[in-house]
């Protein structure tokens, strides 16, 4: 199944309806947020997560969860891909899982290089790419600088993360290539609630989801 991921997943999800156009800037009053899962979410998908929405319209939805490793390393999916790759510093980094929704597909979240079929640019610093070649490209030491790969996605249905939202299961906070990029994994979810100038002591007792 990983082998038809990165192919087929615009296709198969519509991911190409994010937009008119390749590259277009994604719509919606929660555009480049990073959603910030409380404490006492109840949902283990989600619990600590720190996710990336990349669609928000009337149809609902659609995010990638930045924090949380997959069992896989980007050497395995390669090999799933049937593409080599001799780096070992590479074939040992961590694939995410993006979230609970059709964990086959492949998403590359990446700082912005010209192209690549397939993407979406979120805001100036980040673009999210669902195509093989890039990961043909990253696999030859040709992509760009910086590159998350996530397995499955988030998804919300027309409303229904706004009602995530009323509910406090979620606080947002502006889209931080910092944070994507720059910071480890295991400190995502601990600098996300720092951009909301609180501490991490005072979410508890904020509200959860069940």
């Amino acid at each position: 199944m990983l082998g038809a991921s990165l192919e087929n997943t615009a296709q198969r999800i519509n991911m190409h309806h994010m937009s008119d156009k390749p590259e277009d800037v994604v719509s919606g009053y929660l555009q480049q947020q990073l959603l910030i899962a409380m404490p006492d979410m109840a949902d283990p998908n989600f619990s600590r997560s720190v996710t990336l929405l990349c669609q928000h319209n009337e149809e609902g939805a659609i995010g990638i969860t930045i924090n949380r490793q997959s069992d896989f390393t980007l050497g395995e999916l390669l090999f799933q891909l049937n593409i080599p790759c001799d780096n070992k510093e590479l074939s040992s980094i961590a694939v995410l899982e993006g979230g609970p929704v059709s964990p086959d597909h492949g998403f590359v979240l990446h700082t912005p290089v010209e192209g690549f079929d397939s993407s979406v640019k979120i805001n100036d610093d980040i673009m999210v790419t669902t195509s093989r070649d890039i990961v043909s490209a990253i696999a030859a030491g040709e992509g760009p600088e910086h590159f998350l790969i996530a397995l499955g996605y988030a998804g919300w249905g027309d409303g229904q993360l706004e009602s995530e939202m009323r509910q406090n299961a979620w606080l947002s906070v502006p889209v931080d290539k910092g944070i994507l990029f720059e910071t480890s994994l295991q400190n995502r979810w601990e600098k996300a609630v720092g951009k909301l100038g609180i501490s991490i002591s005072d979410l508890h007792g904020v509200g959860g989801y069940a």
